[in-house]
């Protein structure tokens, strides 16, 4: 064997030596970015949590969520919203970037584009806007769901304004929210991202000692209705999303409150 093939010959062992190095770098910072959103943060009330589905929960600083890989959204996406937190600061609109700590792999925005489709936001960017850092964490894909523009302008936006107005109230809400991913949907992108036909919200509150609680189920299309005409039971959002919202409170206050379709208590 000459010399030159056998500087060729290592050469190239040291090439795949640096590639298969890199590769386990980048597999040991993709393990450890799974590894810390598996970990619930401080400002994210895991008492409050639904069960998940999925079986994969991943914290960020300013909400939580269960990923659904086979609909590559979120099932749905939870938060406190409290009335400190309300802010206008007005931070500049970042890129949509792919969620690195869903350990299964969250949908590309790409999906999106030109698919007639907004990227709507499930937790909404105008509610984290106390930090540029809890604002930048709400344009990652995970929190993100295929709404038609005049739904997600329309309202889901009202809808949105109406929980802050809440939050401001009652000196903050506890919210969940995401598309109900059963039945026949259509889908978008490469990665067939699943298109909802329904949307939910549930609002919570919880700061006075009398426990209330007001659902939402929304039809993917924008309405003129006033908001009340869609207040559903935390029931009947439990029987057909298959999700237990409040599995963690007291049964007698979690049977009286999911159990109530009543706007009584809240003011529009």
């Amino acid at each position: 064997m000459s010399k030159r093939t056998l500087y060729t010959i290592i050469a190239a062992l040291i090439v795949v030596g640096i590639y298969v190095y890199e590769a386990y770098l980048k597999q040991e910072e993709q393990l450890e970015i799974v590894n810390k959103g598996a970990q619930a943060k401080t400002l994210t009330n895991e008492f409050f949590l639904p069960t998940s589905t999925t079986n994969q929960l991943v914290h960020h600083e300013g909400y939580s969520l269960s990923y659904s890989e086979a609909h590559e959204q979120a099932e749905w996406v939870a938060y406190e919203l409290k009335k400190t937190q309300l802010s206008y600061n007005d931070f500049d609109r970042p890129y949509f970037e792919i969620d690195q700590a869903v350990k299964t792999g969250a949908a590309s925005w790409k999906n999106y584009k030109n698919s007639g489709y907004d990227r709507g936001h499930l937790c909404p960017a105008a509610d984290r806007r106390y930090s540029q850092k809890a604002y930048d964490e709400t344009f990652l894909t995970s929190n993100i769901s295929p709404q038609k523009h005049d739904f997600n302008s329309g309202i889901w936006n009202t809808l949105e304004q109406k929980v802050r107005y809440w939050a401001k109230k009652y000196d903050g809400v506890f919210v969940v929210t995401g598309g109900v991913l059963k039945g026949t949907m259509k889908t978008i992108g490469n990665e067939h991202v699943s298109v909802p036909n329904q949307f939910y919200k549930i609002v919570f509150d919880y700061n006075n000692g009398t426990p209330k609680v007001i659902a939402f189920l929304l039809p993917h299309k924008n309405s003129k209705e006033p908001l009340h005409n869609f207040v559903v039971s935390v029931d009947f959002l439990e029987d057909l999303t298959g999700i237990d919202f409040f599995s963690e409170l007291d049964d007698a206050i979690e049977n009286e409150i999911e159990a109530s379709d009543s706007y009584r208590n809240w003011r529009f």
